[in-house]
């Protein structure tokens, strides 16, 4: 079955996850030490941040989780701290902080407009809030490209859940066979089997390694600037 629509994840995805996430992790773990930097690096250290690599693991919660979740990891390392206060901060920071720090892989408003030019819907399921994303994504001036805009808090289950696939599906009128799924985490790769996806690709501009997705993706690419070039040799195969 032909793909005719593309759903994509936002961090490491779209946006480069070092540059846009690393100055945030930092701001929003030191923010919830209350300046404690000791503290804070071990925050860090428990979101699965690795500062001996200087980089996040592969699935762990900084990497694959959500705002709440990353807060739920960390409130385990400060007894007695209100999870629901260090929720709203870390959602606060992200939201805000998001939009001045956000990298994108590549040039997102023409390399979209080029795949919405092969009649293909377009969308976005992150684990990062619909707000957030919607306030970074509409800064490169792509939302009204998109044909469905997803977070954690928009009422689907979280990846690696089929849910979101299924959204994309009900918003555009595909089915699952017919969509292309794109993320660089595995709960990406696992939501897009989850759904039956007909494509699930794998990219390198997150925090994970060619070694981390290949078993788990059709293909894995540098970044989404591969693409097109992967729907040409699909469509000629």
């Amino acid at each position: 079955m032909a793909i005719k629509g593309i759903l994509f994840d936002k961090d490491g995805t779209l946006l480069d996850y070092v540059a846009t996430w690393m100055p945030l992790n930092h701001k929003a773990a030191l923010a919830a030490a209350g300046g404690d930097q000791g503290l804070a690096d071990r925050l860090l250290a428990a979101g699965g941040y690795d500062a001996a690599a200087g980089r996040v693991l592969s699935g762990s919660p900084l990497a694959a989780s959500t705002n709440r979740e990353i807060a739920a990891c960390w409130a385990e390392l400060m007894p007695g701290c209100d999870l629901e206060e260090l929720a709203r901060q870390v959602e606060r920071i992200f939201t805000e902080g998001g939009r001045h720090s956000a990298t994108p892989v590549a040039e997102l408003g023409p390399l979209l407009a080029r795949l919405k030019a092969r009649d293909l819907s377009l969308g976005v399921a992150t684990s990062d809030s619909e707000a957030g994303a919607h306030a970074t994504l509409a800064h490169f001036g792509v939302i009204e490209q998109l044909d469905f805009l997803a977070g954690y808090d928009s009422g689907y289950a979280p990846k690696p859940s089929p849910n979101l696939v299924a959204g994309f599906c009900r918003a555009t009128g595909l089915q699952a066979a017919e969509v292309c799924v794109v993320g660089d985490n595995l709960h990406d790769l696992e939501m897009g089997r989850a759904a039956g996806a007909g494509l699930v690709v794998g990219v390198l501009t997150g925090t994970s390694d060619y070694g981390d997705l290949a078993p788990f993706a059709d293909r894995v690419l540098d970044s989404i600037v591969e693409l097109e070039a992967l729907l040409d040799e699909i469509a000629a195969a």
